[in-house]
């Protein structure tokens, strides 16, 4: 008899407990989002979609290198000895030609370490987080833009023998 209401007693115990975290849950203010409506805050250092501004791009592969999954594919064109396609915003001359410069989303683990390796710093993780498609070729982002023809150095004159 003794052990049927110690039962009877631990059960009522254990109900009021759960009833006490209950309660107290029913007074908390809800976190929840209405999400199309409503949309979520992103923390700064949010690792989402890649994006490349492949105008800084100077086709280096030190972001392809450093990709630990193989998801940044790059096929490229060398300038001939003493020219450049174009130049980047800060100056640099880009002496590589992109034909080919992909991402593919769907295998990227989002460690960010090839964003850390570019030294333009024209790849950036975006705060994209809403990228879900019907299929995955969708994943695929295409930013070659060919430069076209290259042309002479920009540093004319600094051959030996000519006057400075």
């Amino acid at each position: 008899m003794r052990q049927y209401i110690r039962n009877i007693y631990a059960g009522v115990w254990t109900a009021m407990v759960g009833m006490r975290i209950t309660i107290k849950e029913f007074f908390t203010p809800a976190v929840t989002l209405q999400y199309p409506e409503e949309r979520p805050r992103i923390p700064d250092g949010y690792r989402g979609r890649l994006h490349n501004h492949f105008e800084d791009c100077v086709v280096c592969l030190a972001c392809q290198r450093d990709c630990p999954v193989d998801c940044i594919h790059i096929e490229y064109e060398e300038a001939p000895k003493g020219m450049q396609f174009a130049t980047t915003s800060g100056g640099m001359p880009i002496r590589r030609n992109a034909s080919r410069f992909d991402i593919d989303m769907s295998q990227c683990m989002y460690c960010g370490l090839c964003t850390e390796a570019c030294p333009t710093e024209c790849l950036k993780m975006t705060k994209d987080f809403e990228y879900a498609t019907y299929d995955r070729n969708d994943l695929i982002y295409e930013f070659a833009k060919p430069w076209g023809a290259p042309v002479g150095s920009a540093a004319k004159g600094s051959r030996k023998g000519d006057a400075a």
